[in-house]
């Protein structure tokens, strides 16, 4: 089975804080009957809808793929490590923290017993579109249960007005919530585990408030810790590209790359890449095929594929993800002329 990039039908996924209109990028997700709130990319039971695997689950094909399809650091499935969403938030979502991986070992199997470290990346926003993302100094677990109960928690949060191409990196513990006005990437740990501390008394279609986990939360939650935040791209090497590294961490690094002609996307044999089409048209080229591509689509290319080509028809903007060796990734990139400082804002241990 010679190896080839496939493409993933995407699963749309409703949400109360949704939208009702997912265009530009899913034109034909407009005038929607229930909110939809999250598109996910990469979830197991995504449809393939190209290549060899075509008509099966994403997880049936991860797991009957060639090893080396998966990459050398991979050849036993496992589970699939990386979630990659769209979200459409028309409303606030709610205020919420997730576990990290020890505190869902041992208190989530039933859920995966995965914790779930993310990041975003702004695709779009209007104007005032405000992420919170960790406490202000001084935010103690007493002043965040009275806040609570006053219903004044957001003014114990760092706002981040957000713009087209800001990303924001989230690790585990750090309690955050997005607004509406704008549609994020996102690239998470394969987990679902939220804890949600304050939800605007929002009720559901039955009336009925959802639940809430306060006492998780403040379990898993970091107080006097600044982890997460707005992070500036790391501008990388790329011929007929630009390209930049967004954030990388143990569970995934993503980078951003644009296009305007043809360019090279190398592919490690340690590792599979996944490719999201923010903007643009055009085809993916390999050594035997070719394929067209579309704004909003979602590519899984082999481990054992060498190189992926990207010909833009239009100007193409597409976020790369892969699962580091975090080690590897900060010596080349030392040896690249890139000082540790620099490094530890866009490298996360």
């Amino acid at each position: 089975m010679n190896p080839e990039p496939f493409r993933i039908e995407p699963m749309f996924v409703p949400r109360i804080w949704g939208a009702r209109s997912l265009a530009p990028l899913y034109p034909e997700k407009s005038n929607l009957q229930e909110p939809i709130g999250e598109v996910w990319l990469t979830g197991v039971d995504c449809k393939v809808v190209s290549g060899p695997f075509t008509g099966k689950t994403f997880g049936e094909a991860w797991r009957e793929m060639p090893p080396e399809w998966r990459g050398t650091r991979f050849t036993e499935p496992g589970d699939f490590p990386i979630l990659i969403k769209f979200i459409f938030p028309n409303d606030k979502l709610s205020i919420q923290v997730h576990p990290d991986d020890a505190y869902a070992a041992a208190h989530e199997q039933a859920a995966g017993g995965r914790g779930k470290t993310e990041m975003w990346h702004v695709v779009s926003a209007e104007p005032g579109a405000l992420v919170l993302v960790g406490l202000k100094p001084g935010a103690t677990k007493e002043k965040f249960l009275r806040a609570l109960q006053e219903n004044t928690l957001e003014g114990l949060f760092v706002p981040h007005p957000v713009q087209a191409g800001d990303t924001f990196f989230v690790p585990a513990g750090t309690p955050h919530t997005i607004g509406p006005g704008m549609v994020l990437c996102e690239v998470q740990e394969y987990s679902d585990l939220t804890y949600r501390v304050y939800d605007y008394r929002r009720v559901d279609a039955q009336g009925k408030p959802r639940e809430l986990h306060i006492e998780k939360a403040l379990e898993v939650m970091k107080f006097g810790s600044r982890d997460g935040g707005k992070v500036n791209p790391l501008p990388l090497h790329a011929e007929g590209a630009s390209r930049s590294l967004l954030a990388a961490c143990r569970h995934f690094a993503t980078e951003r790359w644009e296009c305007s002609v043809k360019c090279e996307i190398p592919v490690d044999p340690a590792r599979f890449e996944v490719l999201v089409i923010l903007d643009g048209t055009g085809s993916l080229a390999w050594p035997d095929s070719a394929t067209r591509y579309l704004r909003g689509e979602c590519w899984i290319v082999p481990a054992s594929q060498g190189r992926v080509e990207v010909h833009p028809v239009t100007p193409t903007a597409l976020v790369r993800s892969f699962v580091p060796d975090l080690a590897a990734l900060r010596a080349e990139l030392h040896r690249g002329g890139i000082s540790a400082a620099v490094l530890s804002q866009i490298i996360f241990d």
